[in-house]
């Protein structure tokens, strides 16, 4: 499956940007969906995740409450809604996809990535 992300940007602290990822080239529905992020300077992080159904979902402490990862099976898309930003929120975002259809609580094996879409938070 190919993903393509997008939908980065710049943005003042506080505001809100939605990410979104198409996949192409497999069976949308089948997959497990995820979002990570990597700043300057440090390694890739997890963000969030989705189930093959879109009825379960798990984010990262460090952005809980101000993150909504939702998918639509119809059009192939995972999106990540992000509100309240803040400067340490700048980094690029991947999206990811695993053939997992089982618990998110333990991380999928996620074994296609997008190209990743940058994001800048400005205080």
């Amino acid at each position: 499956v190919q993903l393509q992300a997008s939908g980065g940007g710049l943005v003042q602290a506080g505001g809100s940007l939605r990410l979104s990822c198409a996949a192409s080239g497999g069976t949308f529905s089948r997959y497990t969906m995820g979002w990570f992020r990597q700043a300057p300077g440090k390694e890739r992080e997890f963000v969030a995740v989705i189930n093959w159904t879109g009825y379960s979902s798990r984010y990262a402490d460090s952005m809980r409450g101000r993150l909504t990862i939702s998918r639509d099976n119809a059009k192939n898309t995972v999106y990540l809604q992000m509100h309240s930003l803040k400067p340490e929120d700048t980094a690029v975002y991947y999206c990811a996809a695993a053939d997992w259809r089982d618990t998110i609580w333990t991380m999928p094996p996620f074994d296609y990535w997008g190209q990743g879409t940058k994001v800048t938070v400005s205080s």
